[in-house]
């Protein structure tokens, strides 16, 4: 290990030897653990990576001047989208990418080292309950989503497996994989459960120097989910999906209670294409929903942040009314293997970080634990999309909001993207499953409760209804257990209800 002189040397050439004005006073144990902190740190990339935050931050934010001329739509022949297309062409999609997972050519990987600060919890936030009926947690409806292999052994009758990366962070690397120990792996293979740790970098106060978290522990965050790129060179991910055949890789955030591992439609969609990359997006809701929009600037494709659109351009109309920029980002993306090592080994570097103006506890000059009430420093990330830019055949795939995405993002004090929206969404969309394959809800009294004419995102279902993954991936195959019966809520059509529902055979 470093000694102290060799660390302060090093941190001296990067402008922050400030880092160890604490260390005299430390135990060996607290000594020796900030030391091993601070060693990795190379003192020029430590200086760059301060300099830069803050010259970032100074940078003035908001709509850029010249972005208007230079912005496109997406090329209609880029964009494939689920809801107008004709049902064979659906169908083609499905078959494909079912037929590549039963190759054993299709990997799922999970962007899962956010702390969840927004949130308001201490622990990963793929442990989240939001309010189930079933009490399950978002890493274990994920889990349960596996449920598409047995789908494609089904259809194809062979054994197949979709390995699932985990990036986790120093944050949540530990309590992920004891969560998955805790429970069996949710009954996956723990072999096809492959979890690694992305980079994490230093927090920087706005006059360009790294924050002190306690008197021995440096303040640290991870690089953003485009961190992912390092992550799979550092830990050779590449190559060990390469050992098990895997062509094509599913990539998504964890906060998305809604998501679809490995969704055959959108794997199927992008091999049929022959693109290197993709992205699912939603329609935006309106002008001022603040998500990236995915689009064209120069020509190339790209995600350009809401905040830089100007409000004239947000609220561009086509001739049919909807929105010019329509596309909404959702961080769920198709690569190739082949485009993930290229730009593993070419393009990283060139991925620019971007600012995110944090409230990072810190100690003063004293020595006290100071937890600030506004915002005091700067975490640099990279972003998983910021790699469009370099796809030979990017496509971009529209899905339906109320069947693929509601984020979990903040506490319930917030008026989205919290645990109360997330579990409407899940619960509103089993509710309707359950109508369409035929079933009927009672009340009390045992009287049909009326189907709504509609239902509203902003509202809970007439009924509580949640189907289990291992019983229906996305709504198929339910008219065996529900077509014609009624039933009073909560529904929690689990594997074992279903058993009791299924027909007898004669």
């Amino acid at each position: 290990m470093a000694s102290e002189r060799e660390v302060r040397a090093r941190l001296q050439r990067a402008g922050q030897e400030h880092l160890l004005r604490f260390c005299a006073e430390l135990a060996p144990g607290p000594r020796a653990a900030l030391l091993a902190e601070l060693a990795p740190l190379e003192p020029e990339a430590l200086r760059e990576h301060c300099l830069r935050a803050a010259a970032a931050c100074a940078q003035p934010s908001g709509p850029q001047p010249d972005l208007a001329a230079r912005l496109q739509p997406l090329p209609l022949e880029r964009v494939g989208s689920v809801s107008r297309v004709d049902p064979d062409t659906r169908r083609s999609w499905e078959q494909e990418g079912f037929r590549q997972i039963a190759l054993n050519k299709v990997a799922v990987l999970l962007l899962a080292g956010g702390q969840g600060t927004r949130l308001g919890v201490t622990y990963p936030k793929g442990m989240y309950r939001v309010g189930l009926p079933s009490q399950k947690t978002l890493y274990q409806l994920q889990a349960e989503r596996m449920r598409v292999e047995q789908l494609a052994r089904e259809r194809h009758g062979t054994r197949c497996t979709v390995p699932w990366y985990i990036m986790t962070s120093e944050f949540t690397l530990g309590p992920t994989a004891e969560f998955f120990k805790e429970h069996d792996f949710f009954h996956l293979d723990p072999a096809n459960v492959v979890m690694f740790e992305q980079r994490l970098l230093p927090a920087v106060s706005f006059d360009g120097r790294a924050i002190l978290e306690r008197k021995d522990k440096v303040a640290m965050a991870p690089d953003g989910n485009g961190g992912l790129y390092r992550a799979l060179a550092d830990h050779q991910i590449l190559e060990d999906m390469e050992r098990r055949g895997v062509e094509f890789v599913h990539v998504y955030c964890v906060d998305n209670i809604l998501v679809r591992l490995a969704d055959p439609v959108f794997i199927g969609f992008c091999v049929l294409r022959g693109a290197d990359c993709g992205a699912k997006v939603v329609e935006k809701a309106s002008p001022e929903e603040p998500v990236g929009v995915v689009c064209q600037v120069d020509g190339v494709a790209q995600v350009v942040e809401y905040s830089e659109i100007s409000p004239e351009v947000a609220r561009l109309r086509t001739p049919d009314g909807r929105l010019l920029y329509s596309a909404g980002n959702i961080c769920n993306h198709f690569f190739t293997r082949g485009f993930l090592q290229t730009v593993t080994r070419e393009f990283e570097p060139f991925l620019e970080p971007h600012v995110a103006v944090k409230k990072v506890p810190y100690v003063d000059e004293e020595g006290t634990l100071v937890k600030p009430l506004e915002p005091n420093g700067i975490k640099m990330e990279k972003f998983v999309f910021d790699v469009l830019r370099f796809a030979k055949n990017f496509v971009a795939f529209e899905v339906l909001r109320e069947d693929e995405f509601s984020p979990l993002k903040n506490a319930d004090t917030a008026d989205r993207d919290t645990p109360t929206t997330a579990r409407r969404a899940l619960l509103t969309q089993h509710y309707r499953w359950a109508l369409q394959a035929g079933a009927h809800f009672l009340d009390e009294e045992g009287a049909w409760l009326p189907e709504p004419p509609g239902l509203s995102p902003d509202e809970d279902p007439p009924a509580v209804c949640e189907v289990s993954p291992l019983v229906s991936y996305s709504g198929e195959g339910l008219e065996v257990y529900l077509q014609g019966r009624g039933f009073q809520s909560p529904l929690v059509l689990n594997e074992d209800l279903a058993r009791v529902l299924q027909p007898q055979e004669s």
